[in-house]
């Protein structure tokens, strides 16, 4: 007896989330059905007119305007920000410099500069040779 192995799929939400593309602005019939494996993999490597263009132009999900912006998705709502932003708007925003973009990105690069400090400090911890205990 062999079992017909149905294929795995996953909800819209998580296929966009995949994509890097914001879900209420995909095309209705992709919205509403499920997305397999496959059908993913086939939008990776050979994007449709729609997915190009929405990767191209927006809206963008939050996380894609935070990564856009320099800053993190916690930074963007301190900043106001709480929709999807398309490039254009993004582009402005980049272009303004307003005073809570300024101070949200220097924050992201000190966060960075630590995250390095400490990853730099626990390899050098590990590279020590162990003493014996006595």
């Amino acid at each position: 007896m062999t079992s017909h192995k149905s294929p795995q799929t996953m909800k819209p939400a998580t296929a966009a989330k995949k994509l890097g593309v914001y879900l209420e602005a995909t095309p209705a019939e992709f919205q509403e059905g499920l997305v397999s494996r496959d059908e993913l993999s086939a939008l990776q490597s050979d994007p449709p007119e729609w997915l190009l263009e929405l990767r191209r132009n927006g809206p963008h999900p939050r996380p894609v305007v935070a990564a856009k912006l320099g800053v993190s998705i916690a930074g963007l709502a301190r900043g106001g920000v709480t929709e999807a932003l398309t490039t254009e708007q993004i582009d402005t925003l980049m272009a303004d410099r307003p005073e809570w973009l300024q101070q949200e990105r220097a924050t992201q690069a000190e966060v960075r500069k630590e995250t390095v400090r400490i990853k730099e400090k626990n390899a050098a911890r590990r590279d020590q040779p162990r003493r014996p205990r006595s």
